[in-house]
């Protein structure tokens, strides 16, 4: 069972941060979001706050709390500006729809 604070938490990370990505060192997926992120699309770093839950004492419970707030278990978790985009595969589906690029436009505005 997850705590309300970690919940609580968690959420203001995500409304604290134009995007939001909980990801694993080791984790393919999360690989291929980050350097669609900054490599492909030019996401500045100060843009992105990325969590490596694998490296972090409170990880698991951060993850299990996005299961709680979400209903998806696995990562990378994606959010920008406050809205949930799913994993890898929704972000590439974005990308292809040409819809990210309207969800990232104000961020790379400024």
């Amino acid at each position: 069972m997850v705590s309300q604070e970690t919940i609580k938490h968690v959420k203001e990370l995500i409304a604290d941060n134009e995007i939001f990505v909980a990801s694993k060192t080791y984790c393919p997926y999360c690989h291929a979001a980050l350097n669609t992120l900054f490599e492909k699309l030019k996401v500045p770093r100060s843009k992105v706050l990325v969590l490596q839950l694998n490296e972090m004492k409170d990880g698991a419970e951060i993850q299990a709390a996005l299961c709680e707030i979400n209903g998806q278990r696995t990562v990378p978790n994606i959010y920008i500006n406050g809205k949930h985009i799913g994993g890898n595969d929704d972000l590439q589906e974005l990308r292809e729809t040409g819809e990210l690029e309207e969800l990232l436009e104000p961020i790379l505005a400024n």
